[in-house]
Order: structure tokens, then sequence, then C-alpha cells
């Protein structure tokens, strides 16, 4: 660990890479009907264009988690960074380009997610690697809030430089990618890169070790990250659309109510990182409670759909719900490994993560947005996650360190 701790501008540094990532997916939710139009293609192929992105990130993730416990974090995530913008390059230069452009920029997206299973996760691994017990649920709440304020930011943004061009959002990812690479570069002075030199084999036994100690409530904290993923983005999936028909908002004032619900999450992430700060015994009573309220917000959601100034109020309470789980959850997560086996346990969990926002839209999509069994299933579901975190998650268990 360093023992200076993380700084201010390191760790803007750090925040900089979740919220360039988010944006993989979140600047294009708004600009979804406009792709059913433009491509002619329905709501199904559309989601395929999250899945596209999130699918081979989340498959990559746990493969750049152990190379960065092997040879340093920032020299995986610096590279990454830069195929990310080039996929996006890719998708926009064929959307010019090309008659059926569909197929391209499917391309270009599966680019891109090989180059995001190497950022986000690997950065909370660092974050962890540089911060002081005490001020770990902090940094992840900021990473996390950076995280939520890049799904603030990125349906305003989409919408925005939509009225450019449908394809305008692909571009967007190469200007901003660059930048951040540069600086985690050049601006990060990572500890012990490379690990401590462990063999092949004495890494994987000490995974095993970890597995039989750890490995139930690591699989409930994974399977709580992925039904909260999934039940947010397919939740903005819908609200995309719902917004445009039921309430006639499109363009600008679309991505201004979709920063809603993930604004509130994001300012929940962060409040609930500095208020765990010295209650680490309540990391698992706020991550159950907040699967609740978003469980609760989401059944209630078929009841209120006409009320205008309702209808809110269940929007900002499933932002909430999710912005509780997600600090107790990473710091659960991250703090269950030593340093030189962080990378691939927080990498795991960065797939699970993945696959949950790859899979929430499409779902939602085929179930239909207009069923109201939609709802009250994924509130169903919601509900039994939290029931089952509780009854399996080891709070304690998971933030003890293991003994070398």
């Amino acid at each position: 660990m360093n023992s200076k701790g993380l700084g201010w501008a390191e760790l803007a540094i750090l925040g900089a890479v979740p919220f360039v990532m988010v944006l993989g997916n979140s600047m294009l939710i708004p600009v979804f009907p406009k792709f059913e139009q433009v491509l002619h293609i329905n709501q199904v192929k559309v989601g395929l264009l999250v899945t596209a992105f999130s699918l081979p990130a989340g498959l990559l993730i746990p493969f750049s988690g152990m190379l960065s416990d092997r040879i340093g974090r920032k020299i995986v995530i610096a590279p990454a960074l830069i195929l990310y913008g080039l996929g996006g390059l890719v998708a926009g230069v064929a959307s010019v380009t090309m008659g059926k452009p569909f197929p391209m920029i499917l391309a270009g997206r599966v680019l891109q997610g090989l180059g995001a299973g190497g950022t986000y996760q690997l950065a909370m691994a660092l974050t962890a690697d540089l911060s002081p017990g005490s001020k770990l649920t902090r940094h992840l709440g900021f990473l996390e809030a950076a995280n939520g304020f890049g799904k603030v930011i990125s349906p305003i943004l989409g919408a925005l430089v939509a009225m450019v061009s449908w394809f305008a959002p692909f571009f967007v990812y190469g200007v901003l990618a660059f930048p951040v690479a540069a600086l985690v570069w050049f601006g990060l002075n990572e500890p012990n890169p490379g690990g401590k030199g462990k063999s092949w084999g004495e890494y994987f036994k000490t995974l095993g070790d970890i597995v039989k100690k750890k490995g139930i409530s690591l699989l409930a904290a994974f399977l709580v990250g992925f039904i909260a993923l999934g039940v947010l983005f397919g939740f903005l999936s819908y609200l995309s659309d719902v917004l445009e028909q039921k309430f006639n908002l499109a363009g600008v004032k679309k991505g201004l109510a979709l920063a809603v619900p993930v604004s509130a999450m994001a300012l929940t992430s962060y409040g609930t990182g500095v208020f765990l700060e010295k209650r680490q015994h309540l990391l698992k009573p706020t991550l159950i409670l907040g699967m609740a309220i978003a469980a609760l917000s989401l059944g209630v959601v078929p009841l209120c759909i006409g009320a205008r100034y309702i209808f809110p109020i269940t929007v900002v309470g499933a932002g909430i719900g999710i912005g509780m789980v997600l600090p107790p959850l990473n710091t659960m997560i991250t703090a269950a490994t030593s340093q030189d086996e962080r990378g691939v346990v927080t990498s795991l969990y960065g797939t699970v993560r993945f696959f949950g926002v790859a899979v929430g839209p499409p779902v939602f999509g085929a179930i239909g947005f207009e069923r109201v069994s939609l709802f009250y299933g994924v509130g169903a579901v919601a509900i039994v996650t939290a029931i089952l975190g509780y009854l399996l998650i080891n709070s304690r268990q998971l933030t003890q360190q293991p003994s070398n």
C-alpha cells in the first residue's frame, strides 16, 4: 500500500476511468428510438448495442484482472482505454461511410467492450491498493459516484450530440478516452506494480483458499451486483421509451429526465460511502435496505405510470435504492482479498456487473415495456435477491483480510 495514501488529484484521475467507461452504454440510451428509425431495427435489436458492448467486457474482465495482478494495474488500464476509444471511432466511421452499417456498428461496440474490460474494475482495485483501510469505503463511494455522474451526464450529452447527427455520439468516445488514458499513464504512481513475484501455482492456490473461505459470501455479493445493474439498465431502457411515448419528451428534455434517477443514484452512492466510512458494521444492512427500496419502487411503477408527479418519485426511489447497494458491495468485494489477488476477484465482480448490464435491456424489451407483469416480476426478483443477500453474505468475513 502507498503509505502516503491517495491524493485528490490521483482520485480524480481514477474517477475519470468509470466516468468515461459508463458513457459506453448510458450515452446511447436516449438515442435508441432514433437508432430504431434510421437503422430499421426493433427494440430487441437496439438492445444488442448494449449487449455487444457489455458481453465481451464481462468475458474479458477476469483475464485483465489476473493480468493486472501480475504486471500492474495502469499498464492494463491505459491501453484498454485506447481500445475503447478506437471501438467508438469504428462505429462512427461505419455509420458515415456504409449504407447498412448496423453489423459494423456492433463490431465497433464489441471492440469498445473489449477495452472496457480493462477499466473500471481495475480502477477500483488500484484505488483499494492506494487507500488506507479507513478511507476505502469513501474512496470507492467516490468512484461509484463518478460512475453515477457519468450516467447523469451521458443521456444529456447523448441527446445533445445526437442533435448534430444520430451517429455523432460514437465519436465522443475517442475524444474523451484518449486523454484519460494519458492521465492514467503519466499521472498515477502505482505501488508494487506486478505483484510480489508469486508463481502462478501459488497465485491460484491463494485464490482457491479465498474461494473455500469466502466463496458463498462472494457469490451472494456477485448475485446482488448482477441483479442491481440488470435492473438499473433495463429500467433506463424502459424510461427512454416511455418518456417519449407517454410523456412526449424527446431530445435534451428526455436526456434531462433520464438524468433524474441516475443523479439520485450518484448522490446516494457518494453519501453512502461517506456514511459507511466509520460504520463498517452497517455494510450489509445498507445493501439489503437499498435492494428493498429499489424493489418497492419498481413494484409500484405500473400503479402510477399515468401520474405526472407521482411517477418521478418512484423513478427517484429506484435510483436511491441502487445507489445504496453499490458502495457497500464494492467495499466488501475489494476488501475480500489482499493486494496481490485483488485484481482478479474485483474483475470477476466486474464481469457479473457487465453481464447484468448486458441482460437488462434485452430482457425488458423482450418481455415488453407495456406489460404490468414486468415490473411486478422485477420487483419480486429484487426482493428475493435482498433476502438471499441477508442470509448468505457475511460482511465481517469478506472484509477480514486473509493471512498470506
